[in-house]
């Protein structure tokens, strides 16, 4: 039977001559993996709030359009505030909290002809959340 030989290098490897890794190539390969985590959970920070961010403005978007078409099919109402008719919320809309919403209609013919109405010319829907705009939508009715 024949014996195996193996070469210089492996002989070295296996006999525990190879000298291993100094302090410094250490300390420089840690810090370069902690910059690498750094720079990944902050990617993953931005795209997260991203998201929310957009979740919410869909949400809003959503309520408002759905505000605006309550608001189109329903009778004008002569009620003031602020100038303006302000609606309340659909019934069968029921936001997620944190969420407000501020509906107004303008009829912009009536103090020049009351004969001649039209009914509502104008709907202006606001979605806030925590207090800031999120969204604004106008309807104007064109003749």
């Amino acid at each position: 039977m024949k014996k195996l030989r193996l070469g210089v290098k492996t002989r070295k490897a296996f006999r525990g001559s190879s000298r291993g890794f100094s302090m410094l190539e250490v300390v420089i390969a840690i810090a370069l993996l902690g910059i690498i985590a750094v720079s990944v959970l902050t990617a993953l920070q931005t795209a997260a709030m991203a998201l929310i961010s957009a979740d919410r403005r869909a949400t809003a978007e959503s309520i408002a359009r759905s505000q605006m078409e309550y608001v189109r099919y329903s009778g004008y109402d002569d009620t003031l505030e602020e100038g303006h008719p302000q609606y309340d919320l659909d019934p069968e809309i029921t936001p997620p909290p944190d969420f407000g919403v501020v509906t107004t209609a303008i009829r912009l013919n009536k103090d020049e002809n009351p004969d001649d109405d039209d009914g509502i010319q104008q709907i202006t829907v606001t979605v806030s959340h925590d207090g800031l705009v999120v969204v604004t939508l106008e309807d104007f009715k064109r003749k």
